[in-house]
């Protein structure tokens, strides 16, 4: 391959990676308050959980906010359902992966990604909160990256709100007793950090962050947020 042949396939990688963020930030600018929910895509309907994330789906989406999923099945596709049925939009940002992933039907705006960090982004440059169930590799990766981003400044301080203390609870205490205790991150760190149990339990959690301020970013808030 010639040093042009080459230049020339970097330039059309970047090109589709330009073309993701534009078509997401382009769909996106509109949908108003939304929060982001992750979990897992191996919960099959008949599991508990399942019915609990579609309920959350529909708190949320009848109070106004729009609900942004990975667009999958499991825990993805119960989120979306939830609001689907609700009065407000139900969104799905689906990734290309050999297996598991395949869009589900409950969605107003499907979105479809090659690339995860253009994902990711998307996940946060809207969200005025998270949610986050029980789920794998992907779902840890993504709460991490939230915490990180706030902790680091690089977006605004927004609630996270972890469901099923039973699951949740045993990673809580490792990160207070070895990365808290051991200086790795400050005590004030996980109060970034909500538990609940009940679907009824996370719009309050939310709007209690939020008390008399609205939603939407503050323009010093949007500005920091474009940085990502």
């Amino acid at each position: 391959m010639s040093e042009d042949d080459k230049q020339e396939r970097k330039a059309a990688r970047i090109r589709r990676y330009m073309a993701e963020f534009n078509e997401g930030f382009e769909r996106l600018s509109t949908i108003g308050p939304s929060v982001s929910v992750f979990g897992s895509a191996r919960t099959a309907p008949e599991d508990p959980r399942y019915g609990l994330t579609e309920r959350i789906g529909r708190l949320l989406s009848d109070a106004g906010f729009a609900v942004v999923s990975g667009g999958g099945p499991g825990l993805m596709a119960a989120a979306n359902r939830g609001a689907y049925a609700g009065k407000s939009s139900s969104i799905g940002l689906n990734i290309q992966l050999p297996h598991e992933q395949h869009v589900n039907p409950y969605q107003d705006l499907t979105l479809s990604f090659r690339h995860f960090f253009a994902r990711k982004v998307m996940f946060v440059r809207y969200a005025c909160a998270y949610v986050v169930l029980p789920g794998g590799f992907g779902t840890l990766d993504e709460l991490a990256e939230v915490l990180t981003l706030i902790q680091t400044g690089k977006s605004r301080r927004v609630p996270i709100v972890l469901v099923e203390g039973a699951f949740w609870n045993g990673l809580l205490d490792w990160m207070k007793q070895k990365m808290a205790g051991g200086g790795l991150i400050g005590p004030e760190d996980l109060e970034l950090l909500r538990v609940v149990e009940r679907a009824e339990e996370v719009l309050p959690a939310i709007l209690q962050h939020y008390g008399e301020r609205h939603y939407s970013p503050t323009p010093e808030e949007d500005d920091i947020m474009f940085e990502l």
